[in-house]
């Protein structure tokens, strides 16, 4: 058994598949293109790949801003918050991630929607 839902997914190879497909989805989405048209779509992946690395186990300490602080000021309403999980979900279950660990992921990430969410 995999000692962490990091290594359960395929570590690095697996969490930076899951970024760029997981950005695909999230920038054709009309109801999400108002919160990233600005963004720095590269730099933004990088700190997704940390911050997922981080978050499930894996060996890359995520050092960037809290999850309210680099959020804070963008309006992020709750639907915003669950249809961005809503790809995520769809991505890992693309990539083959079984529903055990995709719950175990949505475990670690889900609580994090409250500083998260503005609007």
């Amino acid at each position: 058994m995999a000692a962490t839902i990091y290594d359960a997914i395929g570590g690095e190879p697996a969490v930076n598949a899951a970024v760029e497909s997981f950005y695909e989805k999230v920038w054709a989405d009309p109801d999400l293109l108002e919160y990233f048209a600005t963004a720095d779509r590269e730099r933004l992946k990088g700190h997704q790949r940390a911050f997922l690395t981080t978050a499930l186990g894996g060996p890359t300490a995520y050092a960037g801003k809290s999850m309210a602080e680099a959020h804070k000021g963008r309006g992020i309403s709750a639907a915003a918050f669950d249809r961005v999980v809503e790809h995520l979900v769809a991505t890992l279950k693309e990539l083959g991630v079984g529903e055990d660990t995709v719950s175990a992921i949505g475990a670690k990430l889900g609580p994090l929607k409250p500083e998260v969410v503005e609007a």
